[in-house]
């Protein structure tokens, strides 16, 4: 189950779709959520932390969601 969820997640087409929303949703995400901490602190280890589960977050969403479609 794991190894097909691989291939099917893992194809160009699939990765170029989700990654595109992961892109696109996480800048947004970052934007709304972080971008005022950002301009008066700067970036430390817990807003970098959630900088990347803002756009890891729609990247996985995506992916369960292709699953779904897939199986």
């Amino acid at each position: 189950m794991i190894k097909h969820a691989l291939n099917v997640c893992c194809r160009w087409e699939h990765l170029r779709a989700t990654g595109g929303v992961a892109l696109l949703v996480g800048s947004w995400l970052t934007l709304v959520n972080q971008a005022d901490i950002i301009a008066a602190q700067g970036v430390d280890a817990v807003i970098l932390l959630k900088v990347v589960i803002n756009y890891l977050t729609p990247f996985v969403v995506s992916n369960i969601g292709l699953l779904v479609r897939k199986t």
